[in-house]
């Protein structure tokens, strides 16, 4: 039997989706920017100095290059073999004046054989998590790597792709189910569940199983709901270049507060969180911060 992995250095398992984000700037620009909201909390994460190991999928074409030089230049170490794909999947997004993205994808989604980890903890998210054939095998790694690993999970649920029927619906809940920590949006919470306000979502959310839900309300903060309560804090602004990301880095803002103490102060996680995500906002594409950048 091969010895146990040291705690130090156990990796966190990303699964999800990684693209390209082909953004359309308001003055006519046109960018290629390598992205997905997996492999930007993969990115954010390895940024961090943690240790991650991130199962993707994309092609062997120009922009499947551009996701692996980028993943590489972080610091991100793959799960497998990436390369799965006949060609690597897209997002077109649209920037608005404000700096708000609007989407429409090109995405295939699908995962290859997974090597043997001890991960401390696993994130999945967004696109990967509900769509076919992939998201089956996301659940399958769930069950096999979740184990004593924190969980998290980003609902960041994609309308123009996904749906948000009774089946996407099934599955969030199904991997809100198996997570620690479930993160969402208040506007993911509104597509899903336009019955309940968010506490009541994030009630339902506990309800079925999720140890702590965070909500992210843009410019109006946070909140965490457990079954301790409820805890808000406010914004962290830094000036807004686009919103891309934002999310993302938030959701690895959370496993990184976390990563030493789970029992850390819910506001601090928060606070934590939303710096990090302040530090993306303020800069063009999904470019979160180094540890060097939000240290002190």
């Amino acid at each position: 039997m091969a010895p146990a992995q040291p705690v130090s250095d156990q990796p966190v398992l990303v699964l999800g989706e990684a693209l390209v984000d082909v953004v359309l700037d308001p003055d006519g620009g046109r960018r290629e920017m390598p992205g997905g909201s997996a492999a930007n909390v993969a990115v954010a994460l390895a940024r961090l100095g943690r240790p991650v190991r991130f199962a993707t999928s994309y092609a062997r074409d120009r922009l499947g290059g551009l996701i692996a030089d980028h993943l590489a230049a972080s610091g991100v170490e793959p799960a497998g073999d990436h390369r799965v794909l006949a060609r690597t999947s897209t997002a077109e997004a649209t920037l608005a004046p404000d700096g708000s993205a609007s989407y429409v994808f090109d995405l295939e989604w699908r995962l290859g054989p997974l090597p043997d980890l001890t991960p401390r903890a696993v994130h999945v998210c967004s696109i990967g998590a509900v769509l076919d054939p992939g998201c089956r095998d996301v659940l399958a790694a769930l069950e096999r790597f979740g184990g004593d690993a924190l969980v998290t999970y980003d609902v960041n649920v994609r309308p123009s792709i996904t749906g948000t029927g009774p089946e996407v619906l099934e599955r969030v809940e199904r991997v809100a189910a198996l997570a620690d920590v479930v993160k969402a949006s208040d506007e993911d919470l509104e597509a899903l569940w336009p019955g309940l306000d968010e506490a009541g979502a994030a009630q339902h959310l506990l309800g079925l199983g999720a140890g702590g839900v965070a909500v992210t309300r843009g410019a109006a903060g946070a909140a965490w709901y457990d079954r301790a309560g409820a805890t808000e804090v406010g914004a962290v602004l830094l000036g807004v270049a686009d919103t891309i990301g934002a999310g993302d880095t938030f959701s690895a803002g959370i496993l990184d507060a976390l990563w030493d103490d789970p029992g850390r102060d819910r506001a601090e996680v928060l606070a934590h969180a939303a710096r990090l995500a302040a530090v993306t906002v303020s800069r063009p594409g999904a470019d979160p911060p180094w540890r060097h950048e939000v240290a002190g």
